[in-house]
């Protein structure tokens, strides 16, 4: 079984409560966290196996795997963590302001506030992304057509005479 299936596995089966499923992912943030630190001071793109990389940040391969997948859509290089194994070579080479903006997506504040990211970018840099990050987010409505007014569609009639029209079959 690849090792993303068997995390996931795992995970379920360590948050059968709320409670218990609190106290497991509390336990697994502050893990990522750790990671994260560690990897934001790294000054070469890490690479290794998955089971390399677990024993060098202090992790248990399964936790590994979840970190994998967490931090995968932020890669310059996806790594194939639906067919990984412990002995995957994976690479930790990050695009640090997508990095940066998915942390903010994710709502991980334990992650972007990191000190870590100071030497990666600059605090006005960060703050950009971060609005970057909301705004992308932000749904925002267009003007609501009024039944008098002209029709979008570009026909010159009143929208209630033209597509606005309540039409029955």
């Amino acid at each position: 079984m690849a090792l993303l299936k068997e995390w996931q596995d795992y995970a379920e089966k360590q948050s059968p409560t709320k409670e218990k499923a609190q106290i497991f992912w509390a336990d697994y943030f502050k893990q990522e966290k750790e990671t994260y630190a560690k990897l934001l001071a790294e000054e070469e793109p890490v690479t290794g196996t998955v089971a390399e990389l677990a024993k060098k940040y202090g992790l248990e391969l399964l936790v590994m795997a979840g970190f994998l997948d967490g931090i995968n859509d932020s890669l310059k290089v996806a790594n194939p963590i639906d067919t990984m194994e412990a002995d995957t070579i994976v690479n930790l080479d990050y695009d640090k302001e997508l990095l940066y903006k998915n942390m903010v997506a994710a709502t991980a504040d334990w992650l972007y506030d990191l000190p870590q990211w100071e030497p990666l970018l600059s605090a006005e840099r960060r703050r950009e992304l971060y609005k970057e990050q909301k705004r992308s987010t932000t749904v925002v409505k267009g003007k609501k057509i009024g039944r008098n007014d002209p029709c979008p569609c570009g026909s010159g009639k009143k929208y209630k005479f033209c597509c606005g029209r309540n039409k029955k079959d």
